[in-house]
C-alpha cells in the first residue's frame, strides 16, 4: 500500500545496540503491543522485527536488530549479518545503550560500525530510571565525545519516560513520503513468526544458563476449529542436547505446561480468540551451526 499525502512524512528507523539494552522494550511500547519479544537474556532477538507506528502526520517503520555481539556460531553470523545490512536500508538509526552502564568496548565497536553509514544517528541513552539525574551528564558526555551524534535522547522504555520526546525527534529527521502500510497494521511479520516468538520468550522466562541460545520454535500448525472461535496451535521446541530437553520438559511436564500456560495467554491475546495450544519438544544436535535447520527453522539469509 503507497498511500501518498502532502507534508506526510515517513521512512525506516533502525534500532541497534548491544545485547539486552532494551531494544524490544522500546518496540512494543511505541508499537502499543507486543510483536518482540523480551527477555533479560542477552541476544534475545534473532531476526529483525518490523513494527509500524501510524499517526494522521507520519509513518514510523521500526527495524528491532539482533544486539551487536562477539558471533560464537553460524546463527550469531546470520544475526550480525541481519543488524549489519539494516544500516543499507533505513533513513535513521537510533543507537541504543545503557545509561546506567559505563561506555564500554561493545559500545565503541558499534559506533565504528556506524561511523561510515551516512545515516543520521541519535542516541538512545535507555534506562535512565535506573540513575540518578545528576549521572546522566557525565554519562552523555562520555558518548559525546567519541562520536557526532545528531541527536541524544535520554529514555526510560520501560515506563515511558521521554519516548514522546524521541517519537518528535525521529519524526523530525524523516522524509516527506508515502504512507507504505495501513494505519491499523503494527508490524510486517505473520501471525505464525509472532507466536514461535511468543513461544520462545516463555523458555527463556523459565531456564536459565545454556538453554535460552539452544531454543528455537516450529510452528507446525495453526488451524482454526469449524464452527467455534477456538484456534489449535502445534508447536516444536527444538534443543542441541538430550539434557536439555529433559530441563524444558521438566518434572513430569511441570516446566512445559507452564511454557504453554503462559504462551497461550499471549497468543489468545494476539489472535483475540481461544487458543489449545500443544508443545512438543525435539532434540536436533548442532542446530545452531547446520546451514540447512537455520534456513528450516526460519533464518534465512536471502531474505535480509
Amino acid at each position: 500500500m503507497l498511500n501518498n499525502r502532502e507534508g506526510f512524512k515517513s521512512g525506516f528507523i533502525s534500532i541497534i545496540g548491544r545485547p539486552n539494552v532494551g531494544k524490544s522494550t522500546f518496540l512494543n511500547r511505541v508499537v502499543g503491543q507486543k510483536i518482540a519479544i523480551m527477555s533479560d537474556k542477552p541476544q534475545t532477538t534473532r531476526n529483525k522485527v518490523q513494527g509500524v507506528v501510524t499517526t494522521d502526520e507520519s509513518q514510523m517503520i521500526f527495524i528491532d536488530t539482533p544486539g551487536i555481539h562477539k558471533p560464537k556460531h553460524k546463527l550469531g553470523d546470520f544475526m550480525m549479518k541481519v543488524a549489519k545490512n539494516t544500516l543499507k536500508e533505513v533513513d535513521l538509526v537510533l543507537f541504543m545503550a545503557n545509561a546506567d552502564e559505563s561506555l564500554g568496548k561493545g559500545d565503541e565497536f558499534i559506533m565504528e560500525m556506524l561511523g561510515d553509514s551516512g545515516t543520521p544517528i541519535v542516541l538512545v541513552l535507555n534506562k535512565i530510571d535506573l540513575i540518578h539525574p545528576d549521572e546522566l551528564i557525565g554519562v552523555i558526555e562520555s558518548y559525546r565525545n567519541k562520536m557526532d551524534f545528531a541527536e541524544i535522547v535520554p529514555i526510560s522504555a520501560l515506563q515511558g519516560n521521554n519516548v514522546d520526546r524521541l517519537m518528535g525527534v525521529i519524526k523530525d529527521y524523516l522524509p516527506e513520503g508515502p504512507q507504505y502500510y495501513p494505519a491499523d497494521q503494527v508490524t510486517d511479520h505473520p501471525e505464525r513468526f509472532i507466536i514461535s516468538e511468543l513461544i520462545r520468550e516463555k523458555v527463556l522466562h523459565l531456564t536459565r544458563e545454556e538453554i535460552p541460545h539452544s531454543v528455537a520454535v516450529v510452528i507446525e500448525r495453526i488451524a482454526k476449529r469449524e464452527g467455534q472461535e477456538t484456534v489449535d496451535v502445534s508447536a516444536t521446541i527444538i534443543v542441541e542436547r538430550d539434557s536439555q530437553k529433559g530441563i524444558v520438559i521438566g518434572k513430569r511436564g511441570a516446566l512445559l505446561k507452564e511454557v504453554g500456560t503462559r504462551a497461550r495467554q499471549d497468543i489468545e491475546m494476539l489472535l483475540g480468540s481461544k487458543v489449545y495450544l500443544e508443545l512438543w519438544v525435539k532434540v536436533q544436535k548442532d542446530w545452531r551451526n547446520r546451514a540447512n535447520q537455520l534456513r528450516e527453522y526460519g533464518f534465512r539469509e536471502d531474505e535480509y
